[in-house]
């Protein structure tokens, strides 16, 4: 195994889950699942501390109870006069009450509150890394294969599915890659960090471009440069990373929308500048 020191193996993370971030909320922005994020990156605090009270991985209760947790919205929202919003609201108030239900039940458990909350990336492990990796790679190869059907279906569901797919395969890969994504940077970022790092580099770019290819480009880098500016903030300013990356994020969106703005601005000018040549007029050739 490669010899790095702590802060080095959070400089690595951060590179790899703002990476991850940013891809994966280009799909939570695009198909407007943030409140859905949101419930997940919550709810599965009954999963972590499940886990540590039986005494194994809590990054795999995380993730079973995330599987759990999606069902169950699932079948909320399909419910007559629900919703998706309806849904992830229930969910995630049961979740997180669940878990500091458990927390207080069991209160010698090295998982507090707090700590899931905001995650601590300078003390990431290998392991943790790892997962990073792994979501990160296994999401890109998911976009590379299946990008285009997963845009068709957000931009026009109703065509998609007269088209002879079925929408809800297309929901279910989504759901998932968003449930890997939060369980996977959770122990770096934490439950309410995780929402912004990975909607807010989305968000940006797609102020920055109009095409969805170009979005899911720029959002990794964007995600991995808000993620490294804030780990490298927080040791020269002594001051919590989780925090010091989603001030960075909230800039970095604030920046994106001003570009945006000054952007929108000089298209009109643009074009009255350097008007396109009218078309010449058809004349009908006699035979």
């Amino acid at each position: 195994m490669i010899e790095l020191g702590f802060f080095e193996r959070a400089l690595l993370e951060a590179v790899l889950a703002g990476a991850l971030a940013g891809l994966v909320g280009t799909l939570v922005v695009l198909r407007r699942r943030a409140f859905f994020t949101t419930a997940l990156t919550h709810a599965t605090f009954p999963g972590a501390m499940v886990a540590a009270v039986l005494g194994f991985s809590v990054v795999l209760g995380s993730a079973l109870f995330s599987i759990v947790l999606v069902a169950l919205m699932t079948l909320i929202a399909r419910v007559r006069g629900q919703g998706g919003q309806v849904a992830a609201g229930v969910v995630l108030t049961f979740g997180f009450a669940l878990g500091a239900l458990l927390q207080s039940a069991n209160p010698s458990l090295p998982i507090s509150v707090e700590s899931f909350l905001v995650g601590s990336i300078l003390t990431v492990g290998w392991p943790d890394i790892a997962l990073t990796a792994a979501v990160l790679v296994v999401a890109a190869v998911v976009l590379a294969l299946r990008g285009r059907h997963i845009v068709f279906a957000t931009v026009d569901e109703l065509g998609y599915r007269a088209a002879g797919y079925r929408p809800w395969v297309i929901e279910a890969l989504t759901s998932a890659l968003i449930a890997a994504t939060v369980v996977a940077i959770m122990p770096a970022i934490g439950a309410v960090l995780a929402i912004a790092l990975i909607v807010g580099p989305a968000a940006a770019a797609r102020r920055l471009v109009s095409s969805t290819t170009a979005v899911l480009a720029l959002s990794p880098v964007l995600g991995a440069l808000a993620a490294v500016i804030g780990v490298l903030l927080s040791r020269e300013l002594a001051v919590a990373a989780g925090g010091a990356i989603t001030v960075v994020v909230a800039a970095l969106v604030g920046l994106a929308l001003l570009a945006g703005r000054m952007l929108d601005a000089r298209r009109p000018r643009a074009r009255a500048e350097h008007p396109e040549p009218a078309a010449a007029p058809r004349t009908l050739v006699s035979p």
